[in-house]
């Protein structure tokens, strides 16, 4: 699927990139992914005046490694698809899981299946007690 959920275990939430960076350092990584993106939504194509920076992360659970894979720029369209239980929280599940399910072309079973396989890894990886952080992406910046 062109758009997924990506659930961060609980022990990492709170912890971003503009919490570890100071400002100018965020500035120079969210704006080379703006730049990639050339105002359009990084997932699902949308041109937007307004993008925002998203962090994607993989998790290697048997060595417990949290690592920042990339930082793509999306609308808050499919910002609010990858951080569903936020958006569930805010109760905008109606609008996100249609979102989800236009741009992956799925039903709304298979978009409750996407959701499912989301949490059953969330739980998981909640599993781990401490993440490791692997940041070598920003090597790029330096």
């Amino acid at each position: 699927m062109k758009l997924n959920f990506e659930l961060v275990p609980d022990s990492c939430w709170y912890s971003n990139l503009r919490s570890i960076l100071s400002p100018a350092q965020w500035d120079v990584v969210r704006r080379e992914a703006y730049a990639r993106a050339g105002g359009r939504c990084m997932i699902c194509g949308a041109p937007t005046r307004r993008l925002e920076a998203h962090e994607r992360w993989e998790y290697d659970e048997r060595n417990a490694v949290q690592k920042l894979a990339d930082v793509v720029a999306i609308c808050k369209s499919c910002h609010e698809v990858i951080h569903i239980g936020r958006t569930q929280l805010t109760g905008g599940e109606e609008r996100a899981s249609e979102h989800f399910m236009k741009v992956n072309g799925c039903t709304y079973a298979e978009y409750r299946k996407a959701l499912g396989e989301a949490n059953e890894a969330h739980r998981r990886r909640n599993l781990v007690p401490e993440w490791k952080l692997d940041l070598s992406y920003l090597k790029k910046f330096t």
